[in-house]
């Protein structure tokens, strides 16, 4: 959460966004969070919906007519949101249970002019929010240029991040041999092209990276790759150093993305392009279809082969993994003592200080590159908000009364982590205990589970709730998203969710697996590890692998709930962790270690 846009501001800017509306001749305008490559995180430049709204999360939508507003976002905002923007200017929406494009089909009239920016809204949106629009009589109109640029008179410049090379030893793979896989997948579809927008993928297939956005270690480009292989960039040529030397880009066309529009449909014209109808613009498809191209509307070949991780990466992982590990046990280990000795003195530890510690000890790594998303840094009711984010007129003090939340993660040159503990530093409420006690159950669960082949993520998400919904509890978001390899923390498509996912989980994915249960204004439990998918115990099963290597704290647990199996479980985790962390360390960060890893007597059993 970053400094609050003041009302009277956010008044002015909805204020003038309809002046320019109705300057273009529209009665209305959505406005989503998305840039041109459809991703969770954008840079300054592109983040409109902050700019309009005042809201700062990652996800979400606005739609501003001439005589209403509505702005959309999911379970993780629904506290944040209201804080952020003017409930008087908009009415907050569910992203998922009312999603805009029933919004438009109820609140539509004939005759009106509905624009949209078609290089910041994927095709699917783009036709579903059309069928809704022109169901009602309304025109849904590709615009372009956008409407909130016009009226954002300090808007920041473009990002022009440096782009490096991603060594083959790092990646497992050269470009090359990418670029074979992609190409054979095409010809497998019957295309010609593939018109790729995301920049983790584009990343990943020429084995570079970028710094274009906070948090996402990949430059911002477009890129059309063929069946025969060949493949054309289109990047600014400024993120690129002179020389080359160290780049696998001999035989990679490069273009400039200014005429963007206009190439991809030259490149197009009588072909069939694959174009993803959820991670590209829709502008893409309505490029190619002027041109006579043919658009096969299908997930990108290069989404398909990415989340599945080499062996060159999941070493990497596992690596990375162990470094994050010991900046974690220093900072928990730090925090345990310093809060109370701060609180007694009257000068407590804060979120932003805390947020602060753990980047330090990860600075202390040599491949450590920078955090993977804005830690999640919350005390007490503020851990209630999934993604909440400190900022100065926010920072709470850490108390003896409250839990703490830490989520947070670290890109490393070998990999990409994120993981989740909740804790306490006095014994915490029995209605705390019970809810920490079923999140723990769900992490277990889902930690120790062994499935057949073919199984996909909506129906594993049931295991980790399961001690939640006996409690009558439940958490607004999903269980487990995928990670990519020094790339998006969040990587799709593979996800762990009570939606419905059409990606078979496969051994060699590596995913979260992070149960939680909040209550607004209160206390917020989140635990979360990080997994990659392994063979499991039996011909035809698979299995999780933790890869965090983290103590989960068990003062806040009522081991007395835990089954026999379940205490197995953890004190053979904390074995691990122990092994894996303890050369590392010494004195009192060891002994912090050593204890939280003690094994758990096992209960005696009758007779």
């Amino acid at each position: 959460m970053s400094m609050m846009t003041p009302k009277f501001l956010l008044a002015q800017r909805l204020a003038d966004l309809r002046a320019e509306l109705d300057r273009r001749g529209l009665d209305g305008f959505v406005i989503p969070r998305f840039d041109e490559h459809q991703g969770e995180y954008c840079a300054p430049h592109d983040n409109r919906l902050a700019f309009l709204t005042g809201f700062t999360g990652s996800a979400g939508v606005a739609a501003v007519f001439r005589d209403r507003a509505a702005l959309f976002v999911d379970g993780r905002y629904q506290v944040q949101v209201r804080e952020e923007t003017d409930t008087g200017l908009y009415a907050i929406e569910h992203f998922h249970q009312a999603p805009l494009k029933d919004w438009l089909a109820r609140t539509v009239k004939p005759g009106e002019r509905i624009g949209f920016n078609p290089m910041l809204i994927p095709h699917r949106w783009d036709s579903e929010c059309g069928a809704a629009v022109r169901g009602k009589g309304g025109e849904w109109l590709a615009l372009e240029s956008d409407p909130v640029d016009a009226i954002w008179h300090d808007q920041p410049d473009r990002p022009l991040g440096a782009i490096t090379p991603m060594p083959v030893d790092h990646a497992g793979m050269t470009s090359v041999e990418k670029r074979r896989l992609v190409a054979e997948r095409l010809r497998a579809l019957g295309a010609d092209l593939l018109i790729e927008a995301q920049p983790d993928n584009i990343a990943w297939l020429l084995n570079v990276r970028g710094r274009d956005v906070a948090f996402n270690p990949m430059p911002n480009s477009f890129l059309v790759a063929s069946s025969t292989g060949a493949v054309e960039w289109m990047v600014d040529s400024r993120k690129l150093p002179n020389d080359l030397a160290a780049f696998e880009l001999e035989d990679v066309t490069r273009t400039d993305p200014e005429h963007l529009l206009e190439r991809i449909g030259g490149l197009a014209a009588g072909r069939r392009a694959v174009i993803d109808p959820d991670f590209a613009p829709a502008a893409f498809s309505r490029a190619v279809e002027q041109k006579a191209g043919t658009v096969l509307l299908a997930r990108s070949p290069l989404t398909e082969i990415k989340m599945v991780k080499n062996e060159a990466e999941l070493s990497g992982f596992r690596t990375c993994h162990q470094r994050d590990g010991l900046a974690w046990v220093r900072f928990l280990a730090w925090l345990e003592a310093e809060v109370p000795r701060r609180e007694a003195e009257g000068n407590p530890v804060t979120e932003l200080e805390a947020e602060a510690r753990i980047l330090a000890f990860r600075n202390g790594d040599p491949l450590f590159v920078e955090p993977s998303f804005r830690s999640i840094s919350a005390a007490g009711g503020h851990a209630a908000m999934c993604h909440y984010a400190a900022a100065p007129e926010t920072d709470a003090p850490l108390s003896m009364q409250q839990v703490y939340l830490l989520d947070s993660g670290g890109q490393y040159r070998c990999g990409t982590t994120d993981a989740t503990r909740t804790t306490a530093f006095a014994p915490v409420s029995a209605e705390i205990r019970r809810a920490y006690t079923a999140v723990l159950k769900g992490l277990i669960s889902m930690l120790s589970l062994q499935f057949p082949r073919g199984t996909r993520g909506h129906q594993l998400d049931a295991f980790a709730r399961r001690a939640l919904w006996a409690e009558g509890l439940d958490y607004d978001h999903g269980t487990g998203h995928g990670v990519g390899h020094f790339l998006s923390v969040h990587e799709q498509a593979q996800r762990f969710d009570k939606r419905v996912n059409d990606v078979d989980i496969e051994a060699g994915m590596v995913t979260t697996v992070e149960p939680g249960h909040y209550e607004a204004g209160v206390y917020g439990i989140r635990l979360e590890n990080q997994v990659e998918v392994v063979e499991g115990r039996h011909p035809g099963f698979l299995a999780f692998r933790s890869l965090t290597l983290i103590p989960l704290d068990l003062r806040l647990a009522d081991m007395g709930l835990l089954s026999l199996d379940e205490i197995r479980f953890l004190n053979g985790y904390h074995m691990g962790v122990r092994r894996a962390l303890a050369p590392d360390l010494d004195g009192e960060t060891l002994q912090w270690l050593l204890d939280r890893t003690e094994a758990v007597p096992l209960p005696r059993l009758p007779g």
